[in-house]
């Protein structure tokens, strides 16, 4: 439940569930040193059992542990369904879910592994486990039609096994800009470009800042945001050159106030699902330059909420000079993008979709013989 795309998903379904419907648990692991958790930050009044050594890291050892004891936790619950979020996670989790006996697996892909992370034998690897486990798995998660589309193509799972579900996710109430600026030790009069999410090697912090300094050039008087922490460590010549026009905030619970200070909002990274950044982002009524990867392009309409671009620095930097010497078109796509984001986005339809898929299992397996509307007991 590092802060991220996942633990904003699950955090909603867990407080939004139907609970005369539904009874739910929630199984996680520690996060890593370099990393927030999302449960102690954003939503420390949510239940959960910990379980030590479930993290990203393959240990074989500790995973061993992990099996016997998830197994252990599913055959107390006896739960109809075990969904499964994260690579690690999910493996673990399916195959335990198996062993268990527990009678329907799903798991949602937040994004995927296939190109960016690992060398193409490993790859081919992960390719390879994705692919059994979709066979042990009755329903597969895409948050995205290019998500899914990009796993059938792998041979991970069929069509016909995926549903779409968007992510959703809310804002909590901001200040307003002059104040939100006051609390980030942000000058008043100037532009604003931020980014929030993890510093590791796929989101590309490199290229971040590569684009910072480009168009710090063109746009001496840009500050540049950083909201998040990670496993890499900024580039210091990079650092240097832009100076105190550059702020590393690490992690912060009030994200909001990041938003709320900032006039657009960017995004670099070689491979994504849907970033729940950029929806945040759109809700806070911010534009956004994206590189076009996974299904940022499901959230970031291009000309319209924000602009996407090629990973080379240079589109990306030219992307960014144009909103900021553009007050009025950035106005215009924050206010498109306020309008579609909160549309699309929203708690209560993830919570909505989810409630749906879980009927859908819950009348083919002969559980419940129709949907039942809230408040009809068995």
């Amino acid at each position: 439940m590092n802060i991220g795309g996942p633990a904003v998903q699950v955090s909603a379904l867990l407080r939004g569930l139907d609970s005369e419907r539904f009874e739910h648990r929630l199984i996680a692991g520690f996060v890593a040193p370099d990393e927030a958790d999302h449960l102690e930050q954003r939503a420390p009044d949510l239940p959960v059992q910990r379980i030590n050594g479930l993290g990203r890291a393959v240990r074989p050892t500790d995973d061993a542990r992990c099996l016997v004891e998830l197994v252990a936790a599913m055959r107390r619950f006896r739960p109809h369904i075990v969904h499964t979020h994260t690579a690690k996670a999910g493996a673990l989790g399916r195959t335990a879910a198996v062993l268990a006996r527990v009678p329907s697996r799903v798991h949602t892909f937040h994004g995927h592994l296939l190109h960016g992370y690992f060398s193409p034998a490993k790859t081919r690897v992960v390719v390879g486990a994705e692919r059994g486990l979709a066979a042990l798995t009755d329903r597969l998660v895409a948050v995205g039609g290019r998500v899914r589309d990009d796993l059938v193509a792998a041979g991970i799972g069929r069509a016909g096994q995926y549903t779409v579900v968007p992510p959703g996710t809310s804002l909590a109430p901001a200040p307003d800009p002059a104040k939100a600026r006051s609390l980030l030790g942000l000058p008043q009069n100037c532009p604003v470009v931020a980014y929030v999410g993890r510093i590791t090697a796929i989101k590309r912090p490199d290229r971040l800042l590569a684009v910072a300094r480009e168009v710090h050039r063109v746009v001496p008087e840009a500050h540049f945001v950083v909201c998040g922490a990670g496993d890499l460590r900024p580039d210091p010549e990079a650092v240097a050159e832009l100076g105190d026009h550059l702020h590393l905030l690490g992690w912060r619970a009030d994200v909001e106030t990041v938003y709320a200070a900032a006039d657009m909002v960017l995004l670099t990274s070689d491979n994504e699902g849907m970033p729940v950044s950029l929806i945040e982002a759109g809700l806070a009524g911010l534009p956004a330059v994206a590189t076009d990867v996974g299904s940022v392009a499901e959230v970031v309409q291009d000309g319209m909420t924000g602009l996407l671009a090629g990973p080379r620095t240079t589109e990306i930097a030219g992307h960014t000079v144009t909103l900021l010497r553009d007050a009025k078109l950035r106005q215009e796509m924050g206010a498109r993008a306020r309008t579609f984001t909160g549309r699309r986005f929203g708690e209560e339809r993830l919570v909505a979709d989810t409630q749906a898929l879980y009927t859908s299992i819950a009348v083919a397996r002969g559980w419940w013989t129709a949907p039942r509307p809230k408040g009809e007991h068995s």
